[in-house]
């Protein structure tokens, strides 16, 4: 399925037209803020720079979201498109430049002005950028090993990282998997000292320090891989491999009106609020403890809520 329509669905002139909301990003936490929205009658426009969807579309299987047993990411994001669609959003694929301070959202394309504006622009999970990571996605290839683990039930896996994330992602896939690598560049781990050591206790856990990975191979789906260590190539046969190497926001064109971390994710009091009056954060974006399907969601619909309910009150 062609997840970038690469049209405007809902189409309208940009000269003097407001809109209550702008979203900017559709991927699961702005899709559910358009819903909310759209749902409370407001006026709204989806700005998206690529394909709606995001970080989910590369769930091979969601099977961690309360009510749906088991579903493509792509489907996943094919259903909550739609249903939005129904509501008759307007969705523009244009990435968004510029926010000012009185809401105005600038794209490669023209200018849209909103009463209220929700930052949706995700995170995305840094890769390796070897030769075939992205035909293995999905068939090997995972960001996400809460997301993906379980399909690996008895089976071989690498993780590639030093930091927390990586090594709680051992941590979990050494209960699921017949057999753990975990890879790390240097000679010792930036993640926390317990987490290490519960992984030294770890009998199906082997560590491959000072060292990284160089090739990917399979023919359907991922089969080996090789690792570079200490100058010399070494083969791994693995079913699957985990990529935890951190993520990557992109917020810095907003800096004008949001705070960032030093990571430059969205420093936001409760989850919603920025800096700027009637702008909110919703998503991965934002410094938070969870990154999830399921608070992606949770943020998208609260942001529309406190949003709505913000806007009625200048009303009143």
């Amino acid at each position: 399925m062609d997840v970038n329509l690469g049209k405007t669905i809902k189409n309208s002139s940009n000269g003097g037209n407001m809109y209550d909301i702008i979203i900017i990003g559709a991927g699961p936490a702005g899709l559910t803020s358009a819903l909310y929205a759209l749902r409370a009658k407001k006026k709204v426009l989806m700005l998206e720079a690529t394909a709606y969807g995001g970080q989910i579309l590369n769930a091979h299987r969601v099977e961690n979201y309360p009510g749906i047993e088991s579903i493509s990411g792509v489907e996943f994001a094919k259903t909550l498109f739609h249903q939005v669609e129904k509501l008759g959003v307007e969705i523009r694929f244009e990435p968004a430049l510029h926010i000012s301070e009185d809401k105005e959202v600038t794209t490669n394309k023209g200018t849209y002005k909103g009463r209220s504006i929700i930052i949706a622009t995700g995170a995305k999970n840094r890769k390796l950028n070897l030769d075939r990571e992205q035909d293995f996605i999905g068939k090997g290839v995972s960001y996400c090993a809460t997301c993906d683990g379980p399909l690996f039930k008895d089976k071989v896996v690498a993780v590639n990282g030093g930091g927390n994330s990586a090594l709680e992602d051992a941590i979990y896939l050494s209960q699921i998997a017949k057999k753990v690598y975990l890879i790390h560049r240097r000679d010792r781990f930036r993640g926390e000292e317990k987490y290490a050591k519960e992984l030294e206790e770890c009998e199906n856990v082997s560590f491959v320090m000072n060292a990284e990975v160089k090739a990917l191979y399979g023919s359907s789906k991922l089969e080996k891989i090789t690792v570079l260590k200490e100058g010399k190539e070494e083969e791994l046969e693995v079913d699957g491999l985990f990529i935890a190497i951190g993520q990557e926001p992109k917020n810095e064109m907003f800096s004008n009106v949001i705070d960032l971390d030093e990571k430059g994710y969205i420093l936001s009091p409760d989850g919603v609020h920025t800096k700027t009056p009637m702008i909110y954060v919703a998503g991965d974006n934002q410094v938070k403890l969870l990154r999830q399907l399921t608070t992606a969601v949770s943020d998208g619909s609260l942001a529309a809520t406190v949003a709505i309910r913000e806007m009625k009150n200048q009303e009143e």
